[in-house]
């Protein structure tokens, strides 16, 4: 294998929406090769992608999934690990030169910690790795002279509007948001609204749980905390403006008045294949912007009245520490008892806001009290609104 390919990639998260939209990407760039691929459950999906990309090695979560695994590709010379010792294996000693974390949730801050300490590049598309771990993951990047290239539409935005420019003279990142199906409504609505109405995104396509983030606004709470890590930037220097089209990504500010912004369709592809390009340009098939037809786009303030799930991701910011995780761990819980449709929408933001009160914050988590917050403040949500 020639040692100077640096297309080399390994996925966890294959079988999701972001490890789906990659793995087309390669497909219409066979240059690159899929060293490892990992997912959760869906066996059928990722024995196809097997099939298809030829892997060394492969992951699944449960270990009775992986027998059942090995059964279907017992005709290839293909290797199948199980659970975290897995993922860190995939993560670490895949001959990848690159990681895709595209996985959702607090499982991925190991592995994408193992593969940093590996020396692998990150195509970053797992939120809670920076949101609840950010002061461990840059400075840890930073001292393996490992890059980590922003897979969300935003960032990856930001990145690109950033790109040739001197950090020193931004004055102001600009954070877009459309809004999510819920935009215009008033809280006494909310009370109201169904699953069926929160998966109605009027513009992404996209998993269950970050469609639910984005109806919440809680995804924007969590991407400004990200761009904060990111970028450098404070958090007075982040300002959240919705942009109902979804056709302006994200933007910069600089000092001398001038904006730099990143516009297109939206597209997951289009960040994705940034990203596995390390920040270099490549054709991509698919729609391109029609500015006589769009005719026009429109911004707004978004509504922190309404809209608490960004107002709560601010304050677990700026109490910083451990009160990020609390943020994210008792969203996840919330929205996993949404989803099976045992709590109401905006109960959402009262196990987040009762996570928050109850905790006292741990100032400079290590992984090991991440971990710890994680699960403790999991439980208390079950126990307080899952009954």
């Amino acid at each position: 294998m020639d040692k100077n390919n640096k297309n080399r990639i390994a996925i966890l998260g294959s079988t999701g929406s972001i490890g789906t939209q990659t793995l087309e990407i390669v497909r219409e760039h066979p240059g690159f090769q899929v060293r490892a691929l990992a997912a959760g459950r869906n066996v059928s999906l990722l024995e196809k992608q097997i099939r298809e990309f030829r892997p060394v090695l492969a992951g699944v979560w449960e270990e009775k999934d992986a027998q059942d695994l090995r059964t279907r590709i017992a005709d290839l010379d293909v290797r199948v690990v199980s659970g975290m010792d897995g993922m860190l294996e995939i993560a670490a000693q895949s001959d990848a030169d690159m990681l895709v974390t595209a996985i959702v949730g607090m499982i991925g801050i190991r592995p994408t910690i193992a593969a940093i300490e590996a020396g692998k590049d990150i195509a970053l598309a797992n939120k809670e790795t920076l949101v609840t771990a950010g002061h461990i993951i840059m400075p840890l990047a930073a001292r393996y002279g490992v890059r980590i290239y922003p897979v969300d539409s935003e960032h990856s935005a930001i990145f690109q509007s950033l790109n040739g420019e001197d950090p020193r003279t931004i004055d102001k990142i600009l954070l877009t948001a459309s809004g999510g199906p819920f935009r215009g409504m008033k809280k006494e609505q909310l009370e109201h609204v169904t699953l069926a109405d929160a998966l109605k995104h009027p513009n992404w396509s996209m998993g269950h749980k970050i469609t639910i983030d984005s109806a919440s606004l809680v995804n924007k709470g969590l991407e400004v905390m990200e761009v904060k890590w990111l970028f450098g930037v404070e958090l007075d220097d982040i300002q959240v403006v919705v942009q109902p089209q979804s056709v302006i990504h994200s933007m910069v500010q600089y000092n001398d008045g001038a904006v730099i912004a990143q516009l297109g369709t939206p597209d997951m592809k289009i960040p994705i294949q940034y990203a596995l390009y390390r920040g270099q340009r490549r054709p991509l098939s698919g729609k391109r912007l029609d500015f006589a037809a769009l005719k026009s786009l429109t911004f707004e303030e978004p509504d922190m009245e309404t809209f608490e799930g960004l107002v709560l991701a601010l304050e677990a910011a700026r109490a910083g520490g451990s009160m990020p995780t609390v943020f994210n761990a008792a969203n996840e819980e919330a929205v996993a008892l949404f989803l099976a449709g045992r709590i109401g929408f905006t109960q959402i933001y009262g196990a987040i806001r009762d996570a928050m009160e109850r905790h006292k914050t741990i100032r400079d988590p290590d992984i090991s009290q991440i971990l710890d917050v994680e699960k403790a403040v999991r439980s208390q949500v079950i126990s307080a609104f899952g009954a």
